[in-house]
């Protein structure tokens, strides 16, 4: 006879397909099991979390208070009243999830109500939400970057505008021993189709001037490498000394099932007066697969060293000391001309340049071509900009396939150039080059989207291309042991 299961409600909320990342129960409880465990035995503790969605961090701080302070306040009333009350606070992303998060902590979503668990004359209790409003200028928010034609809205509508950013004041500025929670990733930015702006940073930010002793969060792991707005986060971030603990997650869907989040997540601990190396962990299918205590910022790099197996690799290579494929593969744009370049000519006629794009190719006339003019005559290794792939595999390919395309044929922003020779036999050695494990391996590192700019190809080192190379040669020439092999090959798909 099966056994009657009650799932937790806040499970099955988490695995609904929506815009908001709501947080399961057991990522809620690996964050907090990052804190030191005394704090839930201390009545004088206070927790916030600033952007509640469902209340699973306060439902679960709570559950831990009401054990751990047992002995110090036995009355079980009482000891609910002084949680409630003194320890656990909250700010609300909307109206909304305001009330669900008091249904989940309160038991009610009125706290002044007869059936909230603790009695509080405000129904808001300390789970709030306060209605702000974008601070407008040149149709940006100053203060989050959201887009005033997508944002400047009624009264009956959501501004999106969190309380937690846009104003300086938290609880009459109350002094918090511990700020966790999971905040939202992104606002439209008004630019083409799902443009959006990252936002998730800025409650990092402002969690860490509010001074807790502790802050864990869990965001999106894009801000590894920087990129659109996040380049002073992740210096930030990568020279801060209190970051002790950071658990990785590059399959997204291991947290937070059927939400696409491209480049995975991580959550963190951020200890004020405990300042030293961290702990970086890996997880996968719910395990740590690996753990090593290093710094976030690897000697000679801008960005993030994503797996602890490959800095033994990138070390090895980097020893070296060649020329990196950035400094020869193109910016976007390569020819000056956008993907959507229409001017062109459908016929092939012997004066014209053939021109090649995503699903489309024309000819035109050597002076429409803006830029590297140069190029145009000699043979060129074409590779996309932009490669994606689903959340769920583990072994990849990370990159589209390089090809060869001879003189007087040129490309959209569709493509970069990345090599460019008088010889054939040379680009196709490149070619052969790109393909390799090893190739696409030091490419996965610095690519944590799907686009592939010519920043990601910069811990991979230039080779003599008169001769075509294979994964054997190259690791034979850096040295690689059996281990390192090892993990290269299962991370990386063989490409024909």
């Amino acid at each position: 006879m099966t056994e009657n299961h009650a799932p937790d409600i806040l499970s099955c909320i988490a695995n609904l397909s929506s815009d908001e990342v709501f947080t399961p129960p057991k990522v809620a409880n690996a964050m907090l099991d990052l804190l030191p465990q005394e704090l839930f035995a201390n009545p004088k503790t206070t927790f916030l979390d600033p952007c509640c969605k469902s209340g699973v961090f306060l439902r679960e701080i709570a559950k831990r208070l009401l054990v751990g302070l047992a002995d110090k306040i036995p009355d079980l009333q009482r000891r609910i009243d002084h949680i409630f009350h003194n320890q656990l606070f909250g700010l609300a992303l909307t109206d909304l999830t305001g009330l669900t998060s008091r249904r989940s902590v309160y038991c009610s979503k009125d706290a002044s109500g007869k059936y909230s668990v603790s009695f509080f004359k405000n129904p808001q209790g300390h789970i709030r939400y306060t209605r702000c409003e974008h601070e407008f200028q040149n149709g940006k928010c100053r203060q989050c970057g959201a887009s005033q034609s997508e944002y400047d809205r009624g009264e009956e509508l959501e501004t999106h505008a969190y309380s937690f950013i846009h104003s300086d004041k938290v609880f009459n500025d109350m002094q918090f021993d511990v700020i966790i929670g999971n905040p939202p990733y992104q606002l439209s930015d008004g630019g083409n189709a799902a443009s959006a702006r990252p936002i998730y940073h800025l409650f990092v930010q402002q969690a860490k001037r509010l001074n807790p002793r502790y802050l864990t969060m869990i965001i999106p792991s894009r801000w590894f490498s920087g990129g659109k707005g996040l380049d002073d986060f992740r210096d930030e971030m990568l020279h801060d000394e209190s970051l002790r603990i950071l658990c990785d997650v590059p399959t997204p869907s291991d947290c937070f099932p059927r939400i696409r989040l491209e480049g995975g997540v991580c959550y963190f601990l951020w200890d004020r007066d405990n300042k030293g190396l961290c702990e970086v962990s890996t997880y996968k299918d719910g395990s740590k697969i690996s753990s090593l205590t290093r710094p976030l910022l690897e000697k000679g790099c801008s960005t993030f060293v994503r797996y602890n197996e490959s800095i033994s690799i990138l070390r090895k290579v980097r020893s070296f000391c060649e020329t990196t494929m950035d400094n020869i593969i193109s910016s976007r744009k390569p020819f000056g001309l956008p993907n959507n370049f229409s001017n062109f000519q459908t016929k092939k006629q012997d004066n014209l340049i053939k021109l090649i794009g995503y699903k489309k190719e024309g000819y035109v006339e050597k002076n429409q071509i803006l830029q590297h003019t140069e190029w145009i005559g000699k043979y060129k290794v074409l590779i996309s900009e932009a490669y994606g792939e689903v959340n769920s595999q583990t072994i990849l390919f990370v990159i589209g396939k390089p090809f060869v395309v001879e003189p007087n044929v040129c490309c959209l922003e569709t493509y970069l150039v990345a090599g460019v020779f008088n010889n054939k036999e040379y680009a196709e050695n490149q070619v052969s080059y790109m393909k390799t494990k090893f190739f696409r391996f030091l490419v996965m590192l610095q690519k944590p989207t799907q686009h592939a700019t010519k920043f990601v190809y910069s811990f991979v080192p230039v080779q003599d291309f008169s001769k075509p190379w294979t994964d054997a040669e190259l690791y034979e020439k850096y040295g690689l042991n059996d281990e390192e092999i090892a993990f290269i090959e299962s991370m990386i798909r063989p490409m024909e």
